[in-house]
């Protein structure tokens, strides 16, 4: 064998036109995930993440350890459904509630810290494009089928969960000791601790994970508390071009939004939040010059109280509310995928487009048909009896063993291939597929922390179930001339097992920029200036 681990009758040769021998190297499947990376990322970012993903692989025995001898069916259906009060889903839902109910700054204060926990978070994911821990020997318990398809690094649960949490502690800390100050605080600890525990539980994430996701939580309440009303004085109460020049910061961070090497869902996530602080920013100014807010409270404060409305009014409100969210979000969904193509054809021609490396061109489509599953903030209203049935029941969709993503798939096929060398080198000779294939450990067999950690030493894949949840993966990444060798029908059935992507369109950028920016807008004034029209306000 050769000092690089690669078989030279896996190579082919051919001649060129000085006579000279040339090798034109075809890399098997092991060889070709341990490039992948280096193929597709800057050179830094590659050395970045060669230098951190030996983190992962050393937690995975403890974690699959943990999960073992703490698992049971309460704590899965627990942890599972923790897991929805730290998603994207819930803050877009509940955040618009905050300002209908007189809670504006609070309100504004969750929109920033979740958005940019969101967006930098996801940042640093597709920057540095670390897999999750690696599954089998883990479980992966998750009710959301896009959140297995991010990278893992940093969590973005554990950072929602934590600038949440310490934000309500520096509050209630400034209010007088009482009985319910004590509750919401131990309630404030006990959400944070239950979402970190449960992604470690779960099996979607690392302690490295967790623990650098939990300090940009922490950093994000920091600036928050310290720099939150200078800020708002700048943006709402001077001229147009403050705000302005705030919207033209969230843009150019958008662009700059680091390409990951796999198709992984975190931008449009970056895209949707960094639309709803446009929305917020843009409209709270605007708001505050309505004549509607009360500004004596907080600049551009939602009139609000409850005495005054009473239930039935104060209901009211949030169902109009909500409904204008959904109603916004149906017809100008399909309007701007109708609209934007042609003009997207244009400036294409001009030369001024900024693609993206998983966004099909407008000149290579005609027409963008109807999206599903292309949201992962707020679903389609249409969607919403499924939500609820999966929150019903919990287990019959949390639990899968495998790889579940692009990411996922690399990282196996890299570290199988680095565990075979591993043992060609110890042993001078190679063991059967079956035999560097593990399983997960069943109630019959040792459970002890060794056995994990021998089950990753050996190899740490088996192939993922037929009834795995719904995966991403380019088609144009496999075909049988890159799999050769032994293991290449191990590789191929690998990635045979995760379903092709949906087509993903440049225009839908903007379009979820557009319809997030005027969600926010809906929130934080259309809705509003709307309810003291109809009678549902307090002036």
């Amino acid at each position: 064998m050769s000092n690089d681990g690669r078989n030279p009758q896996n190579q082919k040769s051919s001649v060129n036109g000085n006579g000279h021998q040339k090798e034109a190297k075809r890399a098997d499947a092991g060889m070709r995930a341990l490039d992948h990376y280096k193929n597709k990322l800057p050179r830094w970012r590659y050395r970045l993440r060669q230098a951190l993903i030996p983190i992962v692989r050393w937690e995975t025995p403890y974690l699959a350890y943990a999960q073992k001898k703490l698992g049971s069916p309460a704590l899965d259906s627990y942890f599972a459904l923790a897991a929805n009060l730290g998603t994207h889903t819930f803050f877009m839902i509940m955040l618009p509630i905050l300002f209908w109910c007189g809670f504006t700054t609070l309100g504004r204060a969750m929109v920033n810290m979740l958005a940019f926990g969101v967006f930098w978070s996801g940042f640093i994911k597709d920057m540095i494009c670390l897999p999750r821990p690696l599954s089998p020997p883990l479980k992966r318990i998750t009710m959301s089928g896009s959140a297995a398809l991010e990278y893992g690094f940093p969590s973005t649960h554990s950072t929602n969960a934590v600038s949440v949490a310490m934000y309500a502690l520096v509050n209630l800390q400034q209010q007088p000791p009482s009985q319910f100050r004590s509750v919401m605080e131990y309630f404030s600890c006990f959400y944070a601790i239950s979402i970190i525990i449960g992604r470690l539980y779960c099996g979607m994430h690392g302690f490295f994970d967790v623990i650098i996701g939990s300090a940009l939580g922490a950093l994000l309440t920091m600036l928050q508390t310290s720099y939150s009303d200078t800020l708002e004085l700048w943006l709402f109460d001077g001229p147009l071009q403050n705000p302005l020049i705030a919207i033209l910061v969230l843009l150019v961070l958008v662009r700059i939004h680091p390409e990951p090497a796999d198709d992984c869902p975190c931008f449009d996530d970056s895209v949707a939040f960094a639309g709803v602080v446009m929305g917020v920013t843009f409209g709270s100014w605007h708001y505050e010059r309505s004549g509607f807010a009360w500004s004596n409270v907080a600049p551009a404060f939602v009139p609000f109280n409850f005495e005054t409305l009473g239930l039935l009014k104060a209901a009211i409100r949030i169902i109009l509310g909500v409904f204008l969210i959904f109603a916004w979000r149906g017809v100008m969904k399909p309007a701007l995928l109708a609209f934007l193509p042609p003009v997207f054809r244009v400036i294409e021609q001009l030369g001024l487009t900024l693609p993206r490396k998983f966004f099909m061109r407008a000149s290579q489509y005609k027409t963008v048909p109807a999206l599903r599953k292309d949201d992962n903030v707020i679903p389609p209203a249409s969607s919403i009896p499924t939500l609820i049935t999966s929150l019903r029941h919990p287990r019959r969709r949390a639990v899968s063993v495998g790889p579940q993503s692009e990411a996922d798939a690399y990282e196996t096929m890299a570290y199988r291939e680095k565990r075979r060398r591993e043992s060609l080198s110890s042993t001078g000779a190679g063991k059967s597929p079956d035999s560097l294939r593990p399983k997960l450990l069943t109630d019959n067999e040792s459970t002890t922390l060794p056995s994990y950690q021998q089950t990753i030493h050996d190899d740490d894949v088996i192939e993922s179930p037929l009834d795995a949840p719904t995966v991403v993966i380019s088609s144009s990444e496999v075909n049988d001339d890159q799999f050769s060798g032994d293991r290449a029908s191990d590789h191929k059935e690998l990635f045979a097992n995760l379903e092709k992507p949906r087509v993903r369109y440049d225009v839908e950028v903007v379009t979820k920029l557009i319809i997030y920016s005027g969600i926010a807008w809906i929130a934080v004034e259309g809705a509003p200036c709307l309810f003291e029209v109809c009678g549902l306000g307090v002036l």
